[in-house]
């Protein structure tokens, strides 16, 4: 999911991430919906990223059989869409990997007519993927969110001896002197240098979007300093570790994070987890469904396009507690 943008006015990174722009796509395949009659869907997404119900409804209302596969990082889907032979009809891309992945030739061309509400999706949301995605030809925006930190706060408290936490809360994960206090309660970082590198590329007060080697080199030094306090690098093995309190602070995804605080609740395990939101700046993310070059069921695909449409939804926001694209990206950073 996720992905990665810095929301302290930095709306550029998201935009530029891995270099969007106007070049064309290497002869991508338009979509044909129409000529379509199989009864299979394969789906290749995040995992805790689509209420189960709202599968068993589509299989039930439309009679088609779904298959889904989930991946943790970015780099594992982008590995997979490249050969051209993924074996998908539908993912669910982050924006930073977008336009590389459209200019390799690894999608093709959405049906907007086949996507009744594609008009409900909100306009700020698709005016930002059109920094990687030009005209909107390719991708239809699913959920956004925000990169941020969580918290055990019992844990952090003992870990601190205090209840305070610095004023910048980034600090809790990058700065030495808290990070050589909290390694006894457990650190977690993002496994994906996409996610993680921006958020410490802002931390050192630098463009979170730099391809500078120096200012890259400075974020990957810092972290270096405090990889020995860092007790796991993971995408959303972080949920059940901050819920079961095996970790006091991860970086992560924060749909995923409240995912986290949410199962804790449930398990009444007294582990009492917040979400943290910096005012020095968080992560801002939109993940798109996208039909890979290889589909065999593109037809489908649209089909489940209308189910998640706007105007259909909202059972996944609340079951997986993620942003629908429905809504203005800049009204709320709860993740």
């Amino acid at each position: 999911m996720k992905k990665t943008l810095v929301a302290a006015a930095i709306l550029s990174l998201a935009l530029t991430a891995c270099g969007g722009g106007s070049d064309t796509a290497a002869h991508p395949p338009s979509a044909k919906p129409e000529a379509e009659q199989s009864g299979k869907l394969n789906i290749y997404n995040w995992s805790d990223y689509v209420d189960p119900e709202t599968v068993a409804a589509f299989e039930k209302e439309t009679g088609i059989k779904t298959r889904s596969d989930y991946y943790d990082s970015n780099e594992t889907l982008e590995a997979k869409v490249l050969t051209g032979k993924s074996g998908y009809d539908l993912t669910a891309p982050s924006i930073a990997n977008v336009g590389r992945q459209i200019k390799a030739g690894a999608y093709q061309k959405i049906d907007k007519a086949q996507i009744p509400h594609y008009g409900n999706i909100d306009k700020d949301l698709l005016k930002m993927m059109e920094a990687v995605d030009p005209g909107n030809e390719y991708a239809v925006p699913y959920f956004w969110g925000i990169n941020t930190l969580a918290i055990n706060t019992r844990q952090v408290q003992k870990a601190l001896g205090t209840d305070k936490l610095p004023e910048n809360e980034w600090d809790l994960v990058f700065n030495p002197e808290y990070t050589a206090k909290l390694k006894s309660c457990g650190i977690s970082y993002f496994d994906s240098a996409i996610e993680q590198i921006p958020l410490a590329l802002h931390y050192l007060g630098k463009d979170p979007n730099s391809e500078n080697p120096e200012d890259i080199k400075a974020a990957v030094d810092m972290m270096k300093a405090v990889r020995g306090d860092v007790k796991r690098f993971s995408s959303s093995g972080y949920i059940d570790d901050m819920a079961a309190g095996n970790l006091c602070a991860a970086i992560g995804y924060g749909g995923d994070l409240n995912i986290a605080k949410t199962r804790a609740e449930e398990a009444a395990n007294g582990v009492e987890i917040k979400v943290l939101t910096p005012k020095t700046g968080v992560g801002v993310w939109v993940d798109s469904f996208m039909i890979p070059r290889d589909a065999q069921n593109v037809a489908n695909a649209h089909r489940l396009y209308r189910l998640h449409a706007p105007a259909r939804g909202g059972g996944e926001k609340r079951q997986l507690r993620y942003l629908r694209a429905r809504q203005p990206p800049r009204a709320r950073f709860d993740g």
